[in-house]
């Protein structure tokens, strides 16, 4: 049985965040689970698909997250309770169905859980998504600790159903990937029953048809849910107060700030001056909630991550309470007092805290930063950010970087979001010049491709992951056909999700829960849009730089070369070589070659190290995946590789 059923009512749990919330969904008694696989967010649905047969619930990972949101509204409407997850880049991809359903309501419970990741620890951006709850006018729960994780999740659902909307609660990444103590709740019994309504009055939210026409009736019913909800919040559990009757100076916060700031006060002994009120509900925010403790301080610190969104909102209250509560001092990320990117952690909290309080505060005594310095500078190695040990990504940016080099009429390479993103950088040979969205690459590269009667004679080429050529990049290649751009899109097939954890997609032949299901074949895809498409695997070099010079030398229409070649790391490959690899050191020239070094160099393969005291490269036995694509490079011929029977 999985650890996510294991326990009673009343019983503590050590719960992983998005643990917490894939618990608190199952004891909420959902029915419908969809998303996409996006880091800090994955787990949540990886941990309900594990327990979907045990508990009778559809679980999915769709094609996108857009996709996802539909598919478990469909559920709403048919009188389920659904969840629907994604990271933070997700909720723009999903913001213009988004839009539609705000207006439109729902029916049966249903709570979007975005992941933010403040930092921008595993994505390219740290993109906020509260901002979508206030412009599109739906509640906005934030829970301040694992205990919360849980609970707000079915309080969400209850919330959902009594105003008829979707509700968002929103994870970050500190919370959703950090562990804490939860106590359980009681999970459900009983199989609902999906019914689709629909042939009631037209403006009957519970059975007529779903639309968010007409507007004006609509949107005025979207900001009375509002208001709404503003008033249950009045009341809601997870608004708190923690602190003194009479604090000097008072905390605002939510999500995991909160926890920040209580380990700021403790460590900066002010809990007798410091007041905290943790926001669970952080839009609409609670007036009466709010201005009770306005009265309590006349400087108020606003902690949270990453933009000014709370703070905002809690100093439009204050000016409207202004004749009441009278003027207030704010701290936060608008006057500098915190900064207003990056990741919140305990001393950036300490550090604003102390200067509102108007103390000292040394987090670290000068010695202690000396011996930790030195300690460091004697340690590991600086690495750079790279490709993993026989990954397919560093041969095929190996190949494209190299038919550009022989090309010469500097071509270049639009990417987008995957693992492949590395090829910025110098284990990808600096290969990408455009890094945005995902499908983005594509979508240049149709642009560029049709800028030939302006001169431009630069081969384009554009990389895509097989899980986000499903995900957004056949639009961009539909309009790139159609419109007969000149461009190559090179799809590194390594067979699932990779970057995310190989959640499976549509061109696989599983669904989430195991099942066996249809695939979709990208070759036969692209060849219906008309597209020239080659296979290859990108581990064979000659071959591969072969076709990709051929293609650059046509000069009509879209080409698409498939390299495919499993991920180092999937299931298929960890811990099987295909080669066992060693190095003849009498036959390697080092620094003496005239290649000086190519292999520990420039191809930077970690499996690959340079001995600087025999003056020869050798093999890291414990890293190298045994891919063979190395003694491709040597001009010396002194990487050799054997198959393994």
């Amino acid at each position: 049985m999985s650890y996510l059923l294991q326990g009673e009512k009343g019983e503590r749990r050590l719960f992983m965040g998005n643990e917490a919330i894939a618990r608190g969904a199952l004891e909420a008694g959902i029915a419908v689970a969809a998303g996409y696989p996006g880091t800090p967010s994955s787990e949540i649905i990886e941990n309900l698909a594990k327990v979907s047969q045990q508990r009778q619930l559809y679980v999915e990972w769709s094609v996108n997250e857009k996709v996802a949101l539909e598919v478990a509204t469909a559920a709403s409407l048919a009188g389920l309770r659904a969840l629907c997850v994604m990271k933070q880049n997700g909720v723009n991809v999903a913001s213009d169905f988004l839009l539609h359903l705000a207006g439109s309501g729902t029916r049966g419970g249903l709570v979007l859980v975005p992941c933010d990741d403040p930092g921008a620890l595993s994505s390219v951006n740290e993109g906020e998504s509260r901002h979508f709850a206030r412009m599109i006018e739906i509640p906005l729960l934030e829970p301040g600790n694992f205990q919360d994780a849980r609970e707000m999740i079915p309080y969400a659902f209850e919330l959902s159903e009594q105003l008829r909307t979707l509700v968002m609660v929103r994870s970050v990444t500190r919370l959703s990937h950090a562990s804490g103590g939860v106590t359980l709740g009681e999970l459900p019994t009983g199989q609902p029953k999906a019914f689709f309504k629909h042939d009631g009055f037209i403006l009957d939210p519970l059975a007529g048809a779903v639309l968010s026409a007409p507007v004006e009736y609509k949107h005025a019913l979207q900001q009375e849910k509002i208001r709404n909800a503003a008033e249950r919040f009045e009341d809601c559990p997870f608004n708190t107060y923690t602190g003194p009757p009479k604090p000097e100076v008072l905390i605002f916060t939510s999500s995991a700030c909160n926890l920040y700031s209580l380990e700021a006060v403790r460590l900066l002994q002010a809990e007798s001056r410091v007041g905290i009120v943790k926001m669970g509900t952080t839009w609409p925010l609670p007036p009466r909630f709010v201005e009770k403790y306005l009265r309590l301080a006349g400087k108020i610190l606003i902690v949270e991550e990453v933009l000014p969104f709370l703070e905002e909102n809690v100093k439009i209250l204050a000016a409207e309470l202004a004749p009441t509560i009278g003027a207030k001092i704010f701290f936060g990320k608008r006057d500098g007092t915190l900064p207003a990117t990056g990741e919140m952690n305990p001393d950036r909290v300490i550090t604003g805290l102390a200067k509102v309080l108007g103390i000292s505060y040394d987090p670290m005594p000068a010695a202690y930063a000396q011996k930790a310095a030195a300690a460091v500078a004697g340690g590991a190695p600086d690495r750079d950010l790279t490709f993993c040990p026989g990954c397919p990504h560093r041969a095929a940016f190996w190949t494209i970087h190299n038919v550009l080099q022989l090309d010469h009429r500097q071509g270049f390479v639009c990417g987008d979001i995957g693992c492949y993103s590395l090829a910025m950088r110098p284990t990808g040979f600096e290969t990408l010049k455009t890094l945005h969205s995902m499908g983005s690459g594509t979508g240049l590269a149709s642009g560029f491709g049709m800028l030939k009667p302006f001169g431009m004679d630069q081969p384009v080429l554009a990389v895509s992951g097989d899980s986000t050529f499903f995900h957004a990049v056949l639009p961009a290649l539909a309009n790139a056909a159609h419109h007969r751009a000149n461009i190559t899109l090179v799809v590194l097939d390594n067979g699932g999700t990779a970057m995310t954890g190989f959640q499976p997609h549509p061109g696989l032949e599983v669904d989430a829960a195991g099942h066996t299901v249809q695939s979709l074949d990208i070759t036969r895809i692209c060849q219906a849009m008309g597209a020239e498409v080659h296979t290859c695997d990108p581990f064979d070099l000659e071959t591969t730089q072969t076709i990709l010079l051929e293609l650059l030398q046509s000069k009509q229409g879209l080409k698409v070369l498939i390299l495919k070649q499993r991920c180092a790391l999937s299931p298929e490959r960890k811990g099987r070589r295909m080669y066992e690899m060693r190095i003849d050191a009498a036959k390697c020239r080092g620094e003496n070659c005239g290649c000086n070094r190519l292999c520990t160099r420039v191809f930077k393969c970690p499996g690959l190290v340079w001995d600087k005291a025999q003056g020869v490269s050798r093999i890291d036995e414990v890293i190298c995946a045994g891919c063979g694509v190395c003694a491709s490079l040597c001009p010396a011929g002194a990487i050799q590789k054997e198959a393994v029977q």
